[in-house]
């Protein structure tokens, strides 16, 4: 088992993933939302899992907020980031949220030329 690794490199990934031997499980755990990789480093977690995805062997299990099994103000916390980082995310690309708590654009829906 190889934990809490967000902040592997994609070399340093492969491996560890490339020295497994006959008969052995491997599990290896790593929140995305949580690196601490510099600036445009690749994350070695988020290429393996590009990378091996189509593989059949390989399963991926992917967690929510809802998921996490700690104090409650800490799942309050997640939550109250998710939300911030999405409305964040929506204003980078154009968008705000309106009264019925869809997407609209803030142009109106009109590109600029």
């Amino acid at each position: 088992m190889s934990e809490q690794e967000k902040n592997t490199t994609p070399a340093q990934m492969k491996m560890f993933l490339t020295r497994i031997g006959f008969g052995s499980k491997v599990i290896v755990t790593g929140d995305q939302s949580q690196k601490d990789l510099p600036a445009g480093a690749a994350s070695g977690l988020d290429t393996a899992i590009h990378v091996l995805k189509k593989i059949d062997d390989i399963g991926f299990c992917y967690l929510t907020s809802s998921d996490v099994v700690r104090h409650p103000l800490v799942q309050k916390i997640v939550e109250a980031y998710d939300a911030y980082e999405k409305k964040d995310a929506d204003a980078s690309r154009g968008f705000r949220r309106n009264s019925s708590g869809t997407r609209d654009r803030k142009d109106g829906g009109r590109k600029n030329r």
